[in-house]
């Protein structure tokens, strides 16, 4: 008799075939490129991970590929990591999660799995997008000979996200539907689609990083602060899971047409707007992103893979023009940016 895979081993399959998927996706549009790097890598106190990225290296003596490919930058992350978390961490933790027992000098083992990715594509004409979907589990100490202890604290998040430099409103459309339709909870999406134009809001520039799509995190039976509690949503690991494995899914169907749309060429113009945009991508990530300040705090974290979300290029201007002319297509964006619209 066969035992049921747990929820640990039933996301590590998901993220590793959802991995597979993708790089295979975005590989097949442009086939004339380099293909993906893929990093395996191991975690000294327990775990491992692969990172496959995408970037054209320059010749010696240049400062850039002078490749003309579909993609400029992207990285497709797995990591699969356990250890113990010290009281500090379940403190903080425990604001939503108080299943977790803590006592100020107990660590407790945990169990993290999920996937990350980051695309920019080179066109300005073309959006960068964003999605991440993890799982993570506390559970008491393990009894010795045992495998793991009594699972005491677990939830689910995630979310995806689209920024471009110029505002299409067919891909808007396209890529929120996509979302929506994956999600099968309208007040989900929506509870969702508002907490990621939070999220993504850079308080310095009173500018969302881009047009949103969704957010959300601490997802599991307990109370949620955000959803109320008449709302039918899903609930039970499985039930959660079943949620997470759509969303992922629907990745490449909602993303990838974009990048097959025949676009206008872009001038010189266009690609120092895409730049300018890109300095804001790079601001909220580093100043404002949570995950990423995790990670850096995190001793003997892979810097590499938590900076791959950073584009390969970007610029800033004191004082820019670009974006102030009434009427201009960098000026619809910001209208945007300001003022997050609904798109599906």
């Amino acid at each position: 008799m066969t035992t049921a895979p747990s929820m640990r081993q039933k996301m590590e399959k998901f993220i590793d075939d959802l991995q597979n998927e993708i790089v295979a996706a975005l590989e097949q549009l442009d086939p004339n490129a380099p293909k993906f790097k893929r990093d395996s890598w191991i975690r000294a106190q327990g775990g491992r991970g692969l990172s496959c990225v995408f970037a054209c290296t320059p010749q010696p003596g240049e400062t850039a590929s002078a490749l003309q490919t579909k993609l400029e930058k992207a990285g497709v992350n797995v990591s699969v990591v356990h250890g113990m978390l010290p009281p500090a961490a379940i403190k903080e933790m425990r604001a939503d999660h108080s299943s977790i027992p803590y006592d100020e000098k107990t660590s407790l083992p945990f169990f993290a799995a999920g996937i990350s990715l980051v695309i920019h594509p080179r066109s300005p004409f073309q959006p960068t997008v964003h999605a991440n979907y993890r799982y993570f589990e506390i559970t008491e100490t393990a009894a010795e000979g045992g495998e793991t202890g009594k699972v005491v604290a677990w939830w689910f998040g995630g979310g995806c996200d689209l920024t471009p430099s110029y505002l299409d409103e067919e891909d808007a459309k396209h890529f929120h539907t996509s979302l929506k339709d994956a999600c099968q909870n309208e007040e989900l999406y929506r509870t969702f689609k508002k907490w990621c134009d939070e999220y993504f809001y850079i308080s310095h520039r009173q500018e969302t990083r881009g047009i949103g799509g969704m957010f959300f995190d601490d997802l599991s039976s307990e109370k949620h602060a955000r959803i109320s509690e008449d709302v039918v949503r899903p609930r039970t690991p499985d039930e959660i899971f079943a949620f997470i494995s759509r969303l992922g899914k629907a990745f490449i169907p909602s993303y990838i047409p974009l990048l097959q749309k025949k676009r206008d060429v872009p001038t010189d113009h266009h690609r120092r707007w895409q730049l300018l945009r890109r300095g804001r991508y790079v601001e909220f990530n580093l100043i404002y992103d949570r995950g990423t300040k995790f990670g850096l705090k995190t001793p003997s974290a892979r810097i590499e893979s938590i900076l791959m979300s950073l584009p390969e290029t970007a610029r800033w201007e004191y004082m820019s023009e670009l974006g102030t002319e009434e009427g201009s297509e960098e000026e619809r964006l910001l209208k945007v940016l300001k003022k997050p619209a609904d798109w599906a």
